[in-house]
């Protein structure tokens, strides 16, 4: 093999050349880890392109270069695609940091929410806070802020009219748009001929909601349902206050798993024991079946009625028996 110096002598010039020309790019690659200045989340729309991503994100402050972040994407994982979602970004991260995060996955966009029959605005709230909903922290107060007509009537608020369901939400949904979103399902569930069983019953259509949501939370099994509506529709009759322990429960700052002797004299409109009548609005959102009971209630005699436990109630139709019910059933 011919001897060649000159080659021995030019490798290392070469190496420290090239690791001249490398050096400032890996720095910017991995060691740059000024941006962002704080924490952001960035949702990715579907169909984005790289290009389209690393221009967004250089906008938004979270790299510096979108050439680099398509580089590091590259190096990371050719070929890869990004999918649409939202993604957390840390404060003080690389290039190549914000590449891994793209490619690791984000959290969806939207998110599939269940709301049970019976849930207030508050239970709402807290269950589209915890799936990370925008409007969450606006709900309660666009809920009382939002009033619907229904059949000329005008509602208070729209507690009651959040239809309970199954909902694909935006993450980035505001309150409003999560209210109209519910109502609106609120009124396509309706039953067709709601406006007129509630004439017959001497009703509006929001007072009918309202016995519908104390139905919702004081029934637990679908046959007592009509039952139960029966109930407060003849102590209504009767001119008698409807003493509904839901509705005190409603009126309390917080849930209580079973009401004191104390909550009972709760100063709001809602205590249905000391005010007569119907609460001012429901104090729930109730389903189908409820509404169903509210506006065909059984055509029974009974005032009174006592849990006994099981999910069921005894029935009475005058004090004598109601009190001999507690006796046996209440602790």
């Amino acid at each position: 093999m011919p001897n060649r110096p000159w080659a021995r002598r030019a490798a290392p010039a070469a190496l420290a050349l090239l690791a001249a020309v490398l050096a400032p790019s890996a720095w910017l690659l991995a060691g740059d880890r000024r941006l962002p200045v704080s924490p952001q989340n960035v949702g990715i729309p579907a169909g984005e392109s790289l290009h389209g991503i690393a221009r967004q994100l250089a906008a938004d402050g979270i790299v510096r270069s979108s050439a680099l972040l398509v580089l590091a994407v590259r190096l990371e994982k050719p070929g890869a695609t990004i999918e649409a979602a939202e993604y957390a970004f840390p404060a003080r991260i690389s290039v190549l940091d914000a590449a891994r995060i793209l490619l690791t996955g984000g959290r969806p966009a939207q998110a599939w929410i269940t709301i049970p029959e019976g849930f207030t605005a508050r239970q709402i709230a807290i269950r589209l806070a915890r799936a990370g909903i925008r409007g969450a922290k606006d709900f309660v107060g666009t809920v009382r802020a939002t009033d619907l007509i229904l059949d000329g009537w005008r509602t208070h608020g729209c507690e009651g009219y959040l239809f309970p369901d199954t909902y694909l939400v935006p993450r980035d949904a505001t309150a409003a748009q999560i209210v109209r979103l519910m109502t609106s399902n609120f009124v396509r569930h309706l039953p067709p001929h709601a406006a007129q069983q509630a004439r017959r019953l001497h009703m509006t259509l929001p007072q009918v909601v309202t016995v519908a949501s104390m139905v919702e939370r004081e029934a637990k099994v679908d046959a007592e349902r009509p039952l139960v509506a029966a109930v407060i529709y003849n102590r209504l009759r009767a001119g008698m206050r409807l003493e509904v322990d839901a509705t005190v429960e409603y009126a309390l700052p917080r849930h209580k798993p079973a009401l004191s002797w104390h909550d009972l004299d709760v100063d709001s409109p809602y205590n249905t024991y000391r005010h007569g009548g119907l609460p001012p609005g429901p104090i729930a959102n109730p389903g189908v079946k409820s509404l169903l009971a509210a506006l065909h209630p059984a055509e029974v005699d009974y005032l009174y009625y006592v849990y006994r436990g099981h999910g069921r109630h005894v029935f009475s139709r005058t004090f004598q028996e109601q009190q001999a019910a507690e006796r046996r059933y209440l602790p």
